[in-house]
């Protein structure tokens, strides 16, 4: 996937960043067409974020 994200400020600006990714996605989605597919989208995203997020959190422990 890329690098490896070693640092805390680093690690904090990917999370920013994909936090505003998502926030991007969101606002892309008509709430009067979307389905299904937007919605598992959006749960993949937060799973995604969730799981950088607790490795981050293994790492900040050492």
């Amino acid at each position: 996937m890329g690098n490896d994200i070693n640092d805390k400020s680093t690690q904090m600006n990917y999370i920013q960043n994909r936090i505003d990714m998502l926030l991007k996605v969101l606002d892309t989605i008509d709430p009067e067409t979307a389905g299904v597919e937007e919605i598992d989208r959006i749960i993949e995203m937060l799973d995604e974020l969730e799981e950088k997020c607790k490795q981050f959190r293994y790492n900040w422990e050492e």
